[in-house]
């Protein structure tokens, strides 16, 4: 067997290991709701509240920032709706479905998270330009990545995937624009 076939087999048995035990986890009320709302928030929402202590708080480069950040948001949108169809990863919720999150899922396809690039697109640059609140954004980024595992949206794999893929596309924009 050739060694990419072996590396991609024994991430897709840790991937379906780790996804069959979520799917039989009962967690308590406060990781539901910290998971659920994290989710809803990477859907945008908290990226977009985050315009107004930037432009309101960002000193003379706030708009240096946004243009940086809306880059680095729409390359990586770019990039994973790319990257899921031509790959065409099945989510795990559509093979074995977590009991207790009932979302439905915003496309058919897994890999990368888009969640992941999206929120680590914008904590790599914005922590670049406004060190102070680097752990903010991290605790974000990583809730955010982390929640679309526990939901059963994405395999761990793919939120690993989309979490470096954002990252260096915030680096890369950032390098690029400043």
């Amino acid at each position: 067997m050739a060694p990419a076939r072996k590396l991609r087999d024994f991430i897709t048995r840790r991937d379906h290991n780790l996804m069959r035990r979520l799917s039989g986890w009962s967690p308590p009320h406060w990781v539901r709701l910290w998971m659920k709302s994290s989710s809803r928030a990477g859907d945008g929402w908290l990226w977009a509240a985050l315009l107004i202590p930037i432009l309101s708080l960002g000193g003379a480069m706030r708009y240096r920032a946004v243009a940086v950040l809306a880059t680095a948001v729409a390359t990586g949108i770019l990039f994973f709706l790319l990257l899921k169809r031509l790959i065409g990863r099945s989510r795990p919720c559509m093979i074995q479905p977590v009991r207790w999150a009932q979302l439905i899922p915003p496309d058919r396809f897994s890999f990368p998270s888009g969640h992941s690039i999206t929120a680590f697109a914008i904590t790599v640059p914005l922590s670049m330009f406004y060190p102070a609140w680097m752990l903010y954004l991290l605790f974000c980024a990583v809730s955010v990545s982390t929640s679309r595992v526990v939901l059963g949206m994405h395999f761990l794999s793919d939120v690993l995937a989309g979490s470096l893929m954002g990252a260096g596309i915030g680096w890369a924009t950032y390098s690029l624009m400043v």
